[in-house]
């Protein structure tokens, strides 16, 4: 047998900002990569219904495609990047699976209720939730965090969360899993992000205590806990921040450079699937090799 060469995922990435959050993925450079094309579905999530909030670009979007090459029909929930959304569901379109595009304010419990009722319309079912969407601004005093700032950070990374788990929850069987995004920052901190690694601290308690509460069920729910991934949120915030900031994104990791979606969507994968079916309230670190204490 013959053990492929790892690949060399490290690109130079140029200085550069985007005007407004979470950014789209036509303005980055170089371009993300989501899905590997040597990855190989084998029908892990045949005939499954997914919801993918944050799933245009990004980790949302790898998140997406490799559900549905696995063989799920995906929700895409987004908040107005048409353009991406539509990518998105091309890729989805691709793997010869279904897609539905749900454009909206997951502040909006409403509007989350409503993601989930239309999904069930249209698919018939929902069995994998990953609550994704987030928002981050770069403050590095935090005297000028403002009480809007603050609320409106909790109320995307961790409102939003609770909104669509609770939404979901009724129509959750046995085997269903729910999946959260929360961040290396939940357990390192980050002087820059205090708001924001605020709500992923929050989010890792929701899922442990979620966990607990529904296992019972046979539904599992737990968490991926990215580092530094390169997608369109990073030179929309630290970008807005400095853009030459940009440049020397993700360099601090012991691997020295930033992840790439294609590397976290399979742990999404895994979590949804049956292959994680002793595995609940826990996290999945790829974080480039960061070792954490605690």
């Amino acid at each position: 047998m013959t053990r492929q060469e790892p690949r060399d995922k490290a690109q130079q990435i140029d200085a550069q900002a985007q005007e407004r959050q979470p950014g789209t993925e036509g303005e980055m450079g170089p371009p993300a990569e989501f899905i590997r094309d040597d990855y190989r579905g084998s029908a892990k999530l045949e005939d499954a219904v997914a919801i993918v909030t944050g799933g245009d670009s990004g980790i949302g979007r790898t998140a997406a495609v490799h559900f549905a090459r696995e063989g799920a029909d995906v929700a895409v929930v987004y908040l107005d990047e048409h353009e991406d959304a539509e990518r998105t569901e091309e890729m989805i379109d691709a793997e010869g699976q279904e897609s539905l595009l749900l454009d909206g304010d997951l502040r909006d419990s409403a509007f989350c209720q409503a993601i989930v009722e239309e999904t069930i319309e249209a698919f018939g079912d929902v069995d994998v939730l990953v609550n994704n969407a987030a928002q981050q601004v770069v403050k590095t005093d935090l005297t000028e965090i403002t009480d809007e700032q603050w609320e409106e950070t909790f109320n995307t990374n961790m409102h939003g969360y609770f909104y669509m788990s609770r939404a979901v929850l009724p129509h959750l069987d046995d085997g269903d899993t729910i999946i959260n995004t929360t961040s290396v920052n939940a357990f390192l901190g980050n002087d820059m992000l205090i708001d924001y690694s605020s709500t992923k601290g929050a989010i890792a308690g929701f899922t442990r205590s979620l966990s607990q509460q529904v296992a019972s069920d046979g539904i599992r729910v737990n968490q991926v806990a990215p580092g530094p991934i390169w997608t369109p949120l990073i030179p929309a915030t630290i970008g807005q921040y400095d853009p030459e900031a940009v440049e020397e994104f993700g360099t601090g990791v012991p691997m020295g450079r930033p992840g790439q979606p294609s590397e976290l969507g399979p742990a999404y994968v895994y979590l949804a699937c049956e292959d994680s079916s002793y595995m609940s309230g826990q996290t999945l670190h790829l974080n480039g090799g960061t070792t954490l204490n605690g």
